[in-house]
This record gives structure tokens, C-alpha cells and sequence, in this order.
């Protein structure tokens, strides 16, 4: 959920800084130009001022004075290009100079310098000029009139260099590329504490969940940190973790104190049956149908009595050799698999996992029981283990009839048995069981046809160290 909700709040944060941003950096240009742009203005109106008294051309009636003025206003002119580098003259409305510096530079026919030209014969100051931009590179034009009572004698036009601008405007920008850099990493940083700190009772709460739903029903949610909303789920949690605990735990409880309950009136109840047999004939079909039964009810009261243990039995994980496990277990179900006329066979090279040895051995013995139970003679039962990417497996194939697809939806389930195999001795909760056992130690049991016939069992325990570890300490 973290890394969904990280870059959309990484993606609003750039937003939100980029619309800040931008307007800000075109303010900064914006300025800096304008500070231009009244520099040049200041500059054109001190020279209109000096331009005022050389409006006559030479011979006029101020000759001497216009040839004073003009010579200082020529020597204003050329310091101010050679000091700043700025194209600068005045000029009369036909265009003729009346002094400029450099002195080849007069107003063109066209372009910007002409419509500033123009505006200013207009008796107003000409516009600001276009905003420049970092990557432009151009000239900054300012024109003002020159006025003599109240009439548009001559122009003063100022053509500037945009490169100091342009660099200026560049480290103003830099500038606030690097705040808003350093403002995305802080949020970034402020992003991750607070998803961290939303997100952590959700993380907590849905391991809890996973341990639950494993079967180790003692996990709880640590109430601490993250949003009240989220503190008050994890109470809530909690309290249904609580009431589903103490369901199961009477359920579990009924199952064990009825089973135990019922096993002594019915061992009264055989042994009166066995002493009723005496007194009537040995081949006595009812009595020995009578006996069949309630060996099988006393079978089912054992076996209700080990799921209920197996369910409520915590597992103890270590590393285990699954290999030497299955076949000390194949080893064992040889000798009636021989009476049976089965053949075993099993390969069970060395290979790890994290297991309860004891719950495994009693899977294993449920599974490879069912197994030679239901194959003909002459069959054949294959014990394989294997490593498994994060699992070790322990597949057991039979070539007994098998199941069909609906019975293969079915198996496991509590008292289930195939209508064709309701003749076969058993209870229905053998596989019942096992699932429980292997479900405590974070196992699992799978069942698939076999070509051409019979059962695949897959049995399934962790094999990574981690993996068990976890498992283990979870139910420790």
C-alpha cells in the first residue's frame, strides 16, 4: 500500500511546488527586467534633458550654445557605450543623429528599434519591451521624446544587451530550483514519516490477520501509534480476535469433553455386548454387526478426540530433514503394504524444511494409510520428496480408483467419505486432521488426479529458514 500511495503523494507535492514555482520564476524574471527597463529610462531621460538645447541644427540662432550642449551630449554618449556597452543616441524626427554612440548606429527602417522610434514621436515613452527570457537572446530597446515647448523635437532610443539580464534571471531561477528542490526532499521525507506512521497499524493489523487465519489465534494488534481511527479498529480487532478465540475454544472444548464423555458408557457398552455374545451362538450375524458398529463409533470418538487436539495444538518448528523423515515413514508402512500386496517405493533424496516432526509424521502416516488402503493388489505407492521454490514437498501417488472432480472439491472435509468407499473402514477424519496439523506449522495439503489413475497427495511445509522461523516464533 506503500509504494501505491507514496508516488501519488509525491505527484501532488511536485504539483503543488511547480504552481508555486513557476509563477515565482516568471515574477523573477519579470522584476529583473523591470529594474532594466527603469535603469534605461532614468538614462533616456537624463539624455533628453541634455538634448533639449541642441535641437537647432548649426548655424541656428543658439549656434554657440548648441555646439556646447551637442559636444557634451556626444561625450555622455560614447562614455556611456564605452562604460556599459549600451547602443545609445538622439535622433530627429526624419531620423538624422543628432549624436550617437557607436556612431555607425542609426535607427533602422524596421525591426524594434524603429517602433520605438515611432511611439516616442508620439509624445509618450514607448512600451515596455517584450519579457526576455534566459534562452533569448536580443537586444532590450527604450525610446523617450525629446520635448521643446511642448513639441516633439528629437528621440532618445537606448538599445541594450540582454546577456547580464539573461544571466540574472538564470541565478534567480537556479536559485528557486534549488528551494524547490529542497522543499520536494523535505516533503518527500515528511511523505514517507506520515504514510509510515498511517500505514504502520495497517501492516501490524494485516500480519495479525494472516497469523490468524493460519490458525495461530493468540496474535494480537499492538495498540499503539497511527491515527485514532486506526487505534480504535485495532481495538475492535482485537475484541472480535478475543470473542472468535473463545468460540473456537468451546467448540474445541465440547468436541474433546464429549468425545471423552462418551468413550467410557460406550466402552461399558461393548463390553456388555461382549458378554451378551457369549450366551448366544459364535456365528451370529447380529451380534458380530452389533460389535462392527460400535468398534467404528469408538474409532470415530478417537479420532473427533485428535482433531480437536490437533486444532487447538500449537507447533513446535525446527529445521527437519523432510527426506529422512518420509522415509523412516515409508520404512514403517512397508511391511503392510507387503501384506496388502501393494508395492512402496519412495525417493527421498536429503532435503530441509521448517516442520513440527511429530505433526508431519502424522500427516504423512494419514496420507500414506489412505494410500495403500485403497490401492488393489498389485498396485503401486510412490513416496517423493522435493524441494519446491519456497516450499519442500512430499508428493504421494497411489493407483487406486481415485476421485472424481467434485469428490477432489470435498476431500478433507470433516466426516467426508466417497460413496464408493463407504464399505472401507475409516471415520472420514483422517485428512481432517492432518490439514489441521499442517495448517499449525504454516503447511498445507493438496489433492490431484494421478495419471492414468489413482490419488496425488501433495504435502507442503516451508523450507526457508525465515519463513519457519517466523512461523515459529508466531505460535511460540
Amino acid at each position: 500500500m506503500r509504494t501505491r500511495l507514496l508516488p501519488l503523494l509525491i505527484v501532488l507535492l511536485a504539483a503543488v511546488l511547480l504552481a508555486l514555482g513557476i509563477p515565482l520564476a516568471g515574477s523573477v524574471a519579470a522584476a529583473q527586467q523591470q529594474r532594466v527597463v527603469v535603469d534605461r529610462i532614468d538614462d533616456t531621460a537624463r539624455f533628453a534633458a541634455l538634448a533639449q538645447f541642441v535641437t537647432d541644427g548649426p548655424g541656428g540662432p543658439h549656434r554657440t550654445t548648441t555646439d556646447e550642449r551637442g559636444e557634451t551630449l556626444r561625450s555622455e554618449l560614447e562614455s556611456y557605450y564605452g562604460v556599459y556597452g549600451i547602443r545609445a543616441g538622439v535622433f530627429y524626427r526624419n531620423g538624422s543623429a543628432m549624436a550617437n554612440a557607436p556612431g555607425d548606429w542609426f535607427v533602422p527602417r524596421t525591426g524594434e528599434v524603429r517602433r520605438a522610434f515611432d511611439e516616442a514621436l508620439l509624445s509618450r515613452r514607448s512600451h515596455d519591451p517584450r519579457q526576455v527570457w534566459p534562452w533569448q537572446r536580443g537586444w532590450l530597446v527604450v525610446a523617450s521624446p525629446v520635448i521643446r515647448d511642448g513639441d516633439v523635437v528629437a528621440v532618445v532610443v537606448t538599445d541594450s544587451p540582454t546577456g547580464q539580464l539573461r544571466s540574472r534571471i538564470l541565478r534567480g531561477w537556479l536559485l528557486i530550483g534549488a528551494g524547490e528542490i529542497a522543499a520536494m526532499l523535505l516533503a518527500v521525507g515528511a511523505a514517507l514519516r506520515l504514510t509510515g506512521w498511517v500505514l504502520r497499524p495497517v501492516r501490524i493489523l494485516d500480519a495479525t490477520t494472516h497469523d490468524i487465519a493460519t490458525g495461530r489465534l493468540k496474535s494480537r494488534v499492538a495498540v499503539a501509534g497511527g491515527p485514532p481511527e486506526l487505534r480504535r479498529l485495532a481495538r475492535s480487532f482485537n475484541e472480535m480476535a478475543d470473542n472468535v478465540e473463545d468460540v473456537l475454544e468451546q467448540q474445541r472444548a465440547f468436541v474433546a469433553d464429549a468425545s471423552h464423555q462418551l468413550r467410557n458408557p460406550l466402552a461399558a457398552l461393548l463390553l456388555r455386548i461382549e458378554l451378551l455374545a457369549l450366551e448366544l451362538p459364535e456365528d451370529n450375524e447380529e451380534i458380530a454387526s452389533v460389535r462392527t458398529e460400535g468398534k467404528r463409533l469408538a474409532q470415530v470418538l478417537d479420532d473427533l478426540l485428535d482433531l480437536a487436539l490437533a486444532e487447538h495444538a500449537e507447533a513446535d518448528l525446527v529445521l527437519t530433514d523432510i527426506g529422512a523423515l518420509a522415509e523412516e515413514r515409508v520404512a514403517a508402512w512397508a511391511p503392510a503394504a507387503r501384506t496388502k500386496g501393494v508395492r512402496m517405493t519412495g525417493d527421498c533424496p536429503p532435503t530441509t524444511g521448517w516442520a513440527d516432526p511429530i505433526a508431519l509424521s502424522s500427516a504423512l502416516d494419514a496420507v500414506i494409510d489412505n494410500a495403500v488402503k485403497f490401492s488393489p493388489e498389485g498396485g503401486t505407492v510412490e513416496v517423493t520428496v522435493a524441494p519446491d521454490g519456497d516450499s519442500t514437498t512430499v508428493v504421494v501417488t497411489d493407483t487406486g480408483p481415485g476421485l472424481t472432480d467434485e469428490e477432489l472439491a470435498r476431500v478433507g472435509d470433516r466426516f467426508w467419505r466417497s460413496g464408493r468407499h463407504q464399505n472401507v473402514k475409516g471415520s472420514g477424519l483422517g485428512l481432517s486432521i492432518t490439514r489441521a496439523l499442517l495448517g499449525a506449522g504454516g503447511g498445507s495439503i493438496d489433492y490431484a488426479h494421478h495419471e492414468p489413475r489413482g490419488l496425488r497427495v501433495t504435502v507442503r511445509v516451508p523450507r526457508h529458514g525465515e519463513t519457519g522461523a517466523g512461523v515459529a516464533d508466531a505460535a511460540s
